[in-house]
């Protein structure tokens, strides 16, 4: 995560933006004490609302646990692919 100020980041604004797609990196724009935007690739930003989509729901959060823990535990197995 990287972090600016506002005219900073007008100056440099072509190299934040290549830093946050080409990086995956996560821009702080800071605009005084307690306030600010981020900045963020439109693919990482598409993933967050996936996951907070995934987990908005108790049901869906339990199977995601219950699988994690299986992983966990070496409780997997594999198959074949059918050509």
């Amino acid at each position: 995560m990287q972090t600016t100020t506002l005219s900073d980041f007008r100056k440099n604004i072509k190299h934040y933006i290549d830093n946050v797609i080409e990086n995956f990196e996560t821009l702080i724009i800071n605009r005084g004490k307690d306030s600010g935007i981020v900045v963020m690739s439109l693919e990482e930003y598409n993933a967050l609302q996936s996951t907070q989509h995934e987990l908005a729901s108790n049901a869906n959060k339990q199977r995601l646990d219950s699988a994690i823990k299986k992983i966990e535990d070496g409780n997997t197995f594999e198959k074949e692919l059918i050509d």
